[in-house]
């Protein structure tokens, strides 16, 4: 028996035992924020047992709290975790965007000092980018940060800051030259949320949450020790911490099975009956299929990538990542919010039952996949050039 087919029979038996069913399928879910409480007893175990494992990171190395796991062995933990629906035991930005931005360019004392508290759940990370007038044509950003020495002070705004109102660091850019061109004098430093020159305001959005927020700056603290790369040269590595978060890589960390394809089917089959064990609406049959076949080559391709890349992030094709994957998003909440009929469009929770309130507003809320992260227009762009070489 070779050693890889040793290891996805270790795998299995330890998942088997140590994967609460109350962690399997859908469920709460550990972002690392110190400001969140998850009440739910399985999915706090399966958190603990996973960080004494080493695989809300599995393929981190085991001095930053990561399993060490090589491509081989990671892909292998995707499949047995995939096989019993274990959902992911730690998701957030931390381990999906500046945790591995950080492996790739932080320096040994940012790597020792951020990783394993990321690995261990025990922060969570916001995202510094967006500013008013600067979304799309992010190098426009005009946020300052003043080199003091040993610290930047910082004064600006940025808006659309998910989780910002539960975040303890931000990964932020910051213009450090004002004179030099807009691609230019920019860095990229890390900051505490929970110090005077922070300020958060949540938005408020049409589907009634406010995962977004304004952040201000009002000579806010980044230690010195926390810019990474070098001062000016910032973009880059928020190019690449971009890629990072555009390659989907949290859904095959979670052992994902597509389980919203199976929901979609029970619904239909519930909403609109079923004949043969077919779903009795050929134009939302048909609709269904093609959806649950788009999706399963997406993943399909998503994991190739990953194998294809000795199991770290692809490049410019993550920018293919985000445009389909958003979009296939909005087809599914299309779809699930159309099955229930009017129903199906119901936001007054005193009017209508809670599933009904939460489809609406999940499909509201993806409205916006094909604009945050990078609008599809400025990924399709990407794709041209660096991707398939078109001239500009």
């Amino acid at each position: 028996m070779s050693s890889l087919e040793d290891f996805r029979l270790e795998t299995r038996a330890w998942l088997d035992a140590n994967c609460p069913p109350g962690a399997r399928g859908p469920g709460p879910i550990s972002n690392g924020s110190s400001k969140i409480t998850i009440g739910d007893p399985d999915t706090c175990l399966w958190l603990d047992r996973m960080i004494e494992k080493g695989w809300t990171v599995p393929n981190w190395p085991r001095e930053y709290g990561g399993g060490g796991l090589a491509k081989d062995e990671y892909v292998i933990l995707l499949q047995e975790m995939g096989r019993i629906g274990a959902r992911p035991a730690l998701s957030s930005f931390g381990t999906s965007m500046i945790g591995p931005t950080l492996l790739e360019m932080g320096t040994q004392d940012q790597k020792a000092r951020h990783l394993p508290r990321i690995a261990r759940a025990e922060v969570e990370w916001c995202q510094g980018y967006s500013e008013p007038g600067s979304g799309s044509d992010l190098a426009s950003l005009r946020t300052r940060a003043e080199d003091q020495g040993d610290h930047f002070v910082i004064n600006g705004q940025k808006i659309w800051t998910s989780g910002a109102q539960h975040s303890d660091w931000m990964f932020c850019l910051v213009r450090t030259d004002p004179d030099a061109p807009k691609h230019e004098g920019i860095s990229f430093v890390l900051l505490p949320m929970d110090q005077p020159g922070v300020t958060v305001k949540p938005i408020r959005l049409i589907s009634g949450d406010s995962p977004f927020n304004e952040t201000f700056f009002d000579n806010a603290i980044a230690r010195k020790e926390d810019l990474v790369g070098e001062k000016n040269k910032g973009w880059t590595v928020g190019k690449r911490l971009l890629q990072h978060e555009r390659s989907g890589m949290e859904s095959l960390v979670s052992g994902s099975t597509g389980s919203s394809e199976t929901k979609l089917v029970a619904q239909a089959r519930k909403l609109l009956g079923e004949v043969d064990g077919r779903i009795n609406d050929e134009g939302y049959r048909s609709q269904i299929v093609a959806y649950e076949m788009n999706n399963r080559v997406f993943r399909i391709a998503q994991r190739r990538a990953v194998e294809e890349s000795d199991g770290g992030t692809p490049g410019p094709v993550t920018s293919i990542f985000k445009v389909y994957g958003s979009e296939l998003q909005q087809t599914y909440y299309d779809l699930l919010t159309r099955l229930r009929g009017v129903s199906g469009f119901g936001a007054r929770e005193d009017e209508f039952n809670p599933t009904d309130v939460e489809t609406v507003r999940n499909w509201l809320y993806y409205r916006a996949g094909s604009i945050y992260s990078g609008s599809n227009e400025i990924q399709r762009n990407i794709i041209a050039k660096r991707v398939l070489g078109l001239p500009d």
